[in-house]
C-alpha cells in the first residue's frame, strides 16, 4: 500500500486527497503536522528536501513530491476516471486553469510565506489575512470567465484535474475571508463536486489529524 505524508490543512495534501478518492485508491494516511514545525526535522526532509507536502511514497519506497506531479502520476498509472482528457486543446486548458491555482495563487498562502510577512514585514492576523484574500480573489477573477457555462463542472461532465485543484482552494479562499457570491461559477462547480463521495472524504476536517 502506497503512504501518503500530509497535513489536514494543507491545500496540497488536500488536492491529492481528492484524486485519490476519484481513482479509488487507498493509501496509508501519515500526518506532518506544520504548525509544529515537524516538516523542517530531518526525518521529512529525507523524504522531501524542500520540506514541503504532500510526499507520496510508493510501495517499493520511491517519494513523489509536488502535488500536480503526483496527480499526474495517480492518472498514468490508473487508468479508471481519468483526471485528463484525450482531447490535447482541452487538456492544456485544463491544465492551464489548474496552474493558476497551483502556481499563481496557492504559494502565496503557503505557511511559511504568511509567516515571513509577520516577521519581515509587521503584519498582524488582519493584515495577513487581507494579504490572502487580495490574491485568491485576483487569481478566482480570471477562473470565473474561463469556466465553461455549458459543462457540469468546470470545463467538462465529470471531475478531473482542475476541481481536485479548485475545491482545496476555495476552501481556503473562506477561510481568509474572501467573497464567494463574487464567483458563482466557481461556487456551482465546488457544490457539485462536494456532492460527491471522494470530496467529501477528503474534507480537512474529515482528516485524522485535524482538532477534534
Amino acid at each position: 500500500m502506497m503512504t501518503l505524508y500530509g497535513y489536514w490543512r494543507s491545500s496540497a495534501s488536500y488536492r491529492v486527497r481528492i484524486a485519490l478518492g476519484l481513482k479509488g485508491i487507498e493509501v496509508r494516511h501519515v500526518p506532518v503536522n506544520l504548525r509544529e514545525g515537524e516538516q523542517l526535522l530531518s526525518e521529512h526532509s529525507e523524504r522531501n528536501p524542500q520540506g514541503y507536502l504532500p510526499v507520496l511514497e510508493l510501495e517499493d519506497g520511491t517519494r513523489l513530491t509536488q502535488s500536480l506531479a503526483i496527480l499526474d502520476y495517480l492518472d498514468a498509472t490508473h487508468s479508471n476516471h481519468p483526471l485528463m482528457p484525450e482531447d490535447a486543446i482541452l487538456r492544456s486548458r485544463i491544465l492551464a486553469a489548474s496552474l493558476v491555482i497551483a502556481s499563481d495563487i496557492s504559494p502565496i498562502q503557503n505557511l511559511s510565506v504568511l509567516k515571513y510577512i509577520r516577521a519581515e514585514h509587521g503584519q498582524e492576523d488582519a493584515g495577513v489575512k487581507k494579504w490572502s484574500a487580495h490574491w485568491i480573489a485576483k487569481g478566482f477573477e480570471s477562473l470565473e470567465k474561463m469556466a465553461s457555462p455549458d459543462t457540469k463542472f468546470f470545463y467538462t461532465d465529470t471531475p478531473m484535474f482542475f476541481e481536485c485543484c479548485l475545491v482545496p482552494q476555495i476552501y481556503n479562499a473562506r477561510r481568509f475571508g474572501v467573497d464567494m457570491d463574487r464567483f458563482p461559477n466557481l461556487v456551482r462547480v465546488e457544490k457539485t463536486c462536494q456532492a460527491l463521495e471522494a470530496f467529501q472524504a477528503a474534507l480537512p476536517e474529515a482528516q485524522s489529524d485535524a482538532p477534534k
